[in-house]
Formats: structure tokens, sequence, C-alpha cells
């Protein structure tokens, strides 16, 4: 089987995580922090802003029961795009919204579906989503992973 990883930021960690497995094709997620200055952060120095970390959930999918364009489609529908720095309540760079392409393939896709996302009359405001490349992947803490699955009287935005 090929397999293929997208990584993406788009709020709160577990919300993101949760609408991901749902996807036929995702193979496994994993939540954690990327794009920051420090080497295997803990949550608490992500949130407190100092890292430049953002929360991500890291996705490894099969590319022929899933294509990047479907997971790119669920990216934008799961946060608002348009919001610097936060999703709902949750506010800081570690919340803010980015795509992280693993190769130049992926970065034309990235671009592409976010000139057309621009183009939709569903925001008011300016898409602020940034597209960089992957950097080092540090795995958030086990109780993190897999969250909203294993809580569920708890909710993301």
């Amino acid at each position: 089987m090929n397999v293929m990883t997208a990584t993406f930021g788009a709020g709160c960690f577990w919300g993101v995580e949760a609408a991901f497995m749902q996807l036929p094709g995702v193979i496994v997620t994993q939540v954690g922090y990327m794009a920051g200055t420090t080497d295997n952060p803990t949550y608490e120095e992500v949130c407190r802003g100092t890292t430049g970390h953002v929360e991500v959930v890291q996705v490894t999918f099969d590319p022929e029961r899933v294509s990047y364009e479907e997971l790119l489609r669920l990216f934008w529908e799961c946060h608002d795009p348009t919001q610097l720095n936060r999703q709902g309540p949750d506010m800081g760079t570690n919340y803010r919204s980015v795509i992280f392409f693993h190769s130049p393939a992926q970065e034309a896709v990235a671009r592409s579906s976010l000139v057309a996302e621009q183009q939709k009359p569903r925001h008011a405001r300016p898409v602020v989503t940034a597209i960089e490349p992957a950097g080092p992947f540090w795995l958030a803490e086990e109780y993190h992973q897999h969250y909203l699955a294993r809580h569920s009287n708890h909710f993301c935005h």
C-alpha cells in the first residue's frame, strides 16, 4: 500500500483530528506541534505562545482511497480560515490556520486550493491561511491523542 502524509493546523487539534479520523482512506491521525523554535515542546509551552509552534494534525492516508484534494476540502470545512491566530474562543498563534506541505506537488495543490477558497462567497473576510513547508513534527502528549474519541462529553469547534 502506498501511503502519504499531510499536516494541517486549524485550531484546537482535538476537533480537527476527530474530523479527519472519520474520512475513509485516512489510515491514522496524530496530533502534535510543528513550526516552532524548540525541540519536543510540551503542550503548556506551546499554549504559552513562546515557542512558535502550531497545534497540528498529521494525517497518514492512502491516496488510492482519498485524495489530497479531499483532505484539503475537509480542512477548509472544519475551521474558519479567515480568523487570524484563533478559532472560536481559542486564541494564540498556536491556533493559526496553516497547511504544511510535504512535497512540491502538495504545495501546488494547496496553493490552488487556497486561491479557490478565497473566491468562495461564504467568506466575508479574506482567508489568512498560511502554506508552509513541513518541518519536524513533535508528537503531542499521549492524553491528547484521539482525545474526543475517548471523551464523548467534550467537544471542540
